[in-house]
């Protein structure tokens, strides 16, 4: 009886993007969701899920940082629709 499945570790290689680390953590929670694993696999599986759910919030913050960067030379303006743009807290 194995702890680790090799099949869980396979799923995303060290270096994954973030869109396969994406895929697989959507997989983890149907996994999840739908029931049926054994109380050892679930937690494999989340905590598997909470290791990719903070490499992709990292790449995310990574990314987010970079765009700031781009649109620091002052002349760009978040477009008129932006929900995150919010003037005057309507």
């Amino acid at each position: 009886m194995a702890a680790r499945n090799k099949d869980d570790s396979a799923d995303t290689p060290p270096d994954a993007g973030f869109d396969q680390r994406l895929e697989r953590l959507e997989a983890l929670v149907g996994e999840l969701e739908h029931g049926g694993l054994g109380l050892e696999a679930s937690i494999a599986r989340y905590q598997e899920g909470v290791k990719l759910l903070r490499e992709c919030r990292t790449t995310l913050e990574s990314f987010r940082k970079r765009v700031e960067e781009l649109g620091a030379d002052g002349t760009s303006a978040p477009f008129a629709g932006d929900p995150d743009a919010r003037a005057g807290g309507g």
